[in-house]
């Protein structure tokens, strides 16, 4: 049975619409997707995006694989209230009871950006996980100095995410290199759908503005520092896709870090940076499919 193409307004509309259905984390509900056939892959995303991050690879994975997709408690459109504890730590245990509620005895995941991380320490050492993707992420050399300002802008800064929220609406200033300006090579791509899907949800609702302040005021930099223990217990194929000119996770640390797993490649995406999935999604589908399916298929350019 061939899958119908998924075009790229297909792929954006599925995150305009309601989810599929809703899994119990323990620490509120998580909105969940599903497209695609094949092998099982669940997508995990980073701070302060959605799992809509990823729907411009949709279209070039979906005919070879079984996209899961979830928006993690205080992201997109899951449910969460503010008793809800939002940490690096509860986001790890989350991926593990999204893997438990799905039934998925053997999956691959991709990460992008934190949730690389997190799913890291998620699935090291399960016997269910199958392979990883891991694009653009945290590095066990630490954090790059510019991490680290970001970090210290964020929890010094009084009313953060009111101020993220502000001036992430104001095209100008959101395309600083103090704000978001590091995320695109092409920093146009900050206008439209980035903007419809990440930055407005986080102007227009409070609640979601409030929890991604919970976030990253709660990010414990000890699951960085960790990422060297936590590879050795990794032992299955490991794609790594950057982009070259990433000014968060610097690319000279991502060639350093091949060697920190059992077995892993390094594919590098040139003039691309944090969000490469975005920029190059074709390139980026092509270079983590193989590793994604076990076996070799061409991707092609969605119609």
């Amino acid at each position: 049975m061939t899958t119908p193409s998924l075009t790229p307004s297909d792929a954006a509309n599925l995150f305009r619409t309601p989810p599929q259905r809703f899994i119990d984390v323990g620490a509120g509900e998580v909105a969940y997707r599903r497209v695609g056939q094949g092998p099982d892959v669940l997508f995990v995303h980073g701070w302060p995006v959605t799992s809509a991050t990823y729907r411009h690879l949709l279209p070039h994975l979906a005919p070879h694989v079984t996209c899961h997709l979830f928006d993690f408690p205080g992201a997109g459109d899951s449910r969460f209230d503010r008793s809800t504890h939002l940490s690096i730590a509860q986001h790890v245990e989350t991926v593990g009871r999204v893997v438990d509620a799905l039934e998925l005895d053997s999956v691959a995941l991709v990460g992008h950006d934190s949730g690389g991380m997190i799913a890291r320490h998620a699935m090291a050492g399960d016997p269910r996980l199958r392979a990883m993707a891991l694009v653009n992420t945290e590095q066990p050399q630490g954090l790059h100095w510019r991490f680290k300002r970001f970090l210290w802008m964020a929890k010094l800064t009084p009313g953060f995410p009111h101020v993220l929220a502000w001036a992430g609406m104001r095209r100008t200033l959101r395309k600083s290199d103090l704000l978001l300006g590091g995320c695109f090579a092409d920093k146009r791509l900050l206008d439209g759908e980035f903007e419809e899907f990440f930055l407005e949800p986080l102007k227009s609702n409070r609640d979601r503005r409030w929890a991604a302040g919970q976030l990253i005021g709660n990010f414990d930099t000890r699951f960085v520092h960790e990422l060297g223990a936590v590879h050795q217990r990794i032992d299955v194929p490991i794609k790594l896709v950057w982009g070259a000119d990433d000014p968060f996770f610097p690319l000279d640390w991502a060639r350093a870090m091949v060697d920190t797993f059992a077995q892993a490649s390094l594919e590098v995406i040139e003039d691309a940076r944090l969000f490469v999935h975005e920029e190059c999604p074709e390139q980026v589908a092509a270079a983590m499919l193989q590793t994604l399916t076990g076996v070799e298929a061409p991707v092609r350019a969605s119609a």
